[in-house]
């Protein structure tokens, strides 16, 4: 079986910041929407509040 030998070129540091870089956590907040009661009642209220829709004339 062939050995193969490997050096390493980087420095200390640079394998210390390499190492952070790839096990970055992820962020504690997230954009994903979240459910909120009171929005509930503020949309109903909208759709009750909005005009109703025109008719046809029926004189034509």
């Amino acid at each position: 079986m062939l050995a193969q030998e490997i050096t390493l070129t980087a420095t200390p540091t640079e394998t210390t910041v390499l190492g952070a870089l790839m096990a970055e956590p992820e962020a504690a907040v997230s954009d994903a929407p979240l459910y909120t009661p009171e929005a509930a009642g503020f949309l109903l209220a909208l759709l009750l509040l909005s005009p109703k829709e025109p008719k046809e004339p029926r004189g034509k």
